[in-house]
């Protein structure tokens, strides 16, 4: 006499172990693709802030490193004064292919206000170990060096801020143009952009619905 052993299945389970999800399934896998879409505005907005970031920080550090140059050389010219350098090597500096011979870098020891010190040379001509040239130092900054002739002739410029300059204007730009983008949309009604009066024009670095 035979027993039947199968076990019943729970209510709510299939039957068979390869049968597809229900409706509610695939409601659920349609809501979670559209949360997965990307906004593309998101995209601009954050290209365009980054951009923009990117503009202004180089922008400061040209600026900085223009003032400084333009500090160096007005103390050089201002308050310079002669010392006698003593060469102690020097290495040769290769350009092009890295066959062609373009000058030296040498490094020297001399004496600034009692003290003694160690600083590479201006210029890239050859300096054999032991030879001697008198060079200009800043007395209150002892490592920086010039020839006499850069002492003279060489004076702060304005050259120097151009660049930093066209790269500022470049971001103000870019701000001005993206708010004036937006302020079109609201004007024509655009649904993804808040129409009051009120919303601040640079808005779109951050808001959901920005340019």
């Amino acid at each position: 006499m035979s027993t039947n052993t199968s076990t019943p299945h729970a209510p709510g389970t299939p039957a068979e172990a390869g049968a597809g999800p229900g409706p509610g399934g695939r409601v659920a896998q349609l809501r979670a693709a559209q949360a997965a879409e990307v906004d593309p505005r998101r995209l601009r907005a954050a290209a365009l802030a980054v951009c923009v970031a990117g503009l202004v920080a180089a922008a400061v550090l040209l600026f900085v490193s223009g003032a400084h140059r333009n500090a160096q050389v007005a103390a050089l010219h201002d308050r310079g004064v002669p010392v006698v350098v003593t060469s102690t090597g020097c290495t040769g500096l290769l350009g092009g292919s890295g066959s062609n011979p373009v000058g030296y870098a040498c490094r020297g020891t001399y004496t600034s206000g009692g003290h003694r010190y160690a600083a590479a040379l201006p210029g890239s001509t050859l300096r054999p170990p032991g030879t001697t040239a008198t060079l200009v130092v800043d007395p209150q900054d002892p490592g920086l060096l010039t020839t006499p002739a850069a002492a003279r002739t060489e004076r702060p410029t304005a050259r120097v801020f151009v660049l930093p300059s066209v790269l500022a204007v470049a971001a103000v730009a870019l701000v001005a143009a993206a708010g004036l983008v937006r302020r079109r949309r609201i004007r024509r009604g655009d649904p993804a952009l808040p129409a009051g009066p009120d919303q601040p024009a640079l808005r779109f670095l951050g808001a959901p619905g920005g340019v």
